[in-house]
């Protein structure tokens, strides 16, 4: 207590007390050290083990037979990949059924349908290749002739090859019930379509709120819920927007959703469960995180810079658009980024809304019916063959290659913007 002020003031440790302190703090911070480092560690190795996993699934050697062998359908001494348009549909109309073949006609006419698709069917339908067993990359590399062993004892009439189920035939090939034809073009053209819409909607509104709660809103009560409920809106589980969407898009707005009120009817997506129903409601799904992401970009803006504008006589329009939203552009593409990537791995809201688990003809806008990788993936899993394993494991590095070239695309971007201002 000194009697100048009457203020008790304190002491600072001193000598061996001073030591003592500095010695704890020193062991608590290594202490915490380590728990950041193993967690580290721990999130590589998961992450890793993931990694090991999906590879290892998506290459090894495989025992395939033909019910077909492609060399029998050669014509005039020139073979089966070689062959026009025309001999191709004979090769498929002389050995499928006319129902099936009427099928296909009604799905997408054969006169649209290029050579490459009407190729796949002759494999798919004629062909028939069968994968009798297939094993893993690691199995392949350590086991390899212990494989071929069994192989031609219990496959004798089989070929060992060895296959990557990653391929480009994979990624260009629609959807088949036999994993050895199967792939994900259908999917991915879905996921595109849906992503592309959903940004298309989120976007422009989602800054436009945070624009609007962060420059021109006032400090009320009935803001100030708003703001709440936008926060707990983006802890909401996802498939309870796939039922919002469901009750709203699917069947509130089906004349609109399918398309039948712009003159476009379909009987397979007359009841609304087409691509614009899947992206609004996943744009719904992500709009609060692009709102919260938009208003901490926009709060970061420094005040001065506002000041500046207004003393210059710039309106508060003025001021936002030209000044503010161009400084907190780099921060609302990052919540973009973050929307975008929870968006185009969603399986629940989908599945809800309809997606289709099977679907052999491209989606060609947003009035069509769609599946999307995540509920291919989905779908593949669930089968009892070990094969849909396979081709499970090489779609889900389609669906991380997607997620990585659009996150990059979108990286690239922000950084321009942050350069250009």
């Amino acid at each position: 207590m000194t009697a100048e002020t009457g203020i008790q003031t304190g002491t600072l440790p001193d000598g061996d007390q001073r030591y003592r302190q500095l010695q704890r703090r020193h062991r608590r911070g290594r202490i915490w050290l380590v728990i950041f480092q193993a967690s580290t560690i721990v999130g590589i190795i998961a992450l890793a083990m993931l990694l090991y996993t999906i590879v290892n699934d998506s290459f090894g050697l495989v025992a395939i037979q033909n019910k077909v062998e492609p060399s029998e359908l050669a014509i005039d001494g020139v073979a089966l990949d070689e062959l026009t348009h025309e001999q191709l549909f004979t090769i498929l109309k002389a050995n499928i059924s006319k129902g099936v073949l009427a099928r296909m006609e009604h799905e997408q006419p054969f006169d649209e349908r290029s050579r490459e698709d009407v190729l796949d069917l002759v494999y798919e339908r004629v062909v028939q290749p069968t994968i009798l067993s297939s094993w893993s990359l690691s199995d392949s590399i350590l086991r390899r002739r212990a494989i071929q062993a069994e192989a031609a004892r219990d496959f004798p009439q089989a070929k060992l090859e060895f296959r990557s189920w990653l391929s480009l035939d994979f990624i260009r090939s629609p959807q088949s019930p036999t994993p050895a034809t199967a792939g994900v073009r259908t999917a991915l053209l879905g996921s595109l379509w849906m992503i592309a819409i959903t940004i298309l909607f989120a976007f422009p509104l989602g800054v436009g709120a945070a624009i609007y709660l962060e420059e021109y809103a006032n400090d009320s009560f009935i803001n100030r819920v708003i703001s709440t409920n936008i926060n707990n809106l983006a802890g909401v589980p996802s498939i309870i927007y796939g039922i919002l969407g469901l009750a709203i898009f699917v069947r509130g707005l089906a004349p609109l959703t399918s398309g039948t009120l712009l003159g476009i009817s379909d009987p397979t997506t007359s009841n609304g469960r087409t691509i614009l129903s899947a992206a609004m409601t996943l744009a719904l799904l992500v709009l609060p995180l692009i709102i919260i992401n938009a208003q901490e970009a926009i709060r970061a803006v420094p005040r001065s810079l506002r000041e500046a504008s207004y003393a210059l006589g710039a309106t508060r329009w003025q001021t936002t658009w030209f000044h503010v939203l161009p400084s907190a552009l780099p921060g609302v593409l990052t919540g973009t980024i973050l929307a975008m990537s929870r968006a185009i791995g969603e399986t629940a809201p989908l599945v809800v809304i309809g997606a289709s688990t099977f679907i052999a003809v491209d989606p060609n806008g947003p009035f069509s019916k769609f599946t999307a990788l995540p509920i291919q993936i989905y779908q593949w899993t669930a089968r009892p063959q070990g094969q849909f394993r396979n081709i499970a494991a090489a779609a889900i590095i389609v669906l991380l290659v997607l997620l990585l070239s659009l996150n990059a695309s979108a990286i690239l971007l922000r950084n321009r913007t942050n350069r250009s201002f």
